[in-house]
């Protein structure tokens, strides 16, 4: 039986809070569904500009951070 996974079960393996089983029934359902792997690629794209983002902020967020903290 092939198994159907949405969105959140993609987001689940991305940040590893999947199963061992499930791990292995994902990574062979992106083997075998392109719009599976397109959602996947999409969904891990997005965490990796979240993640950047949050390592390296905009000058702008440094900067209204700064101003907020020179007002108070």
């Amino acid at each position: 039986m092939i198994k159907t996974f949405t969105q959140d079960d993609v987001v689940r393996h991305l940040y590893n809070e999947t199963s061992k089983a499930e791990q292995a029934e994902m990574e062979q359902a992106l083997l075998c569904d392109a719009q599976l792997e397109a959602t996947y690629n999409e969904l891990n794209a997005v965490k990796n500009q979240l993640e950047h983002g949050f390592i390296n902020p905009s000058d702008k967020v440094v900067n209204s951070i700064i101003d907020y903290s020179r007002k108070r």
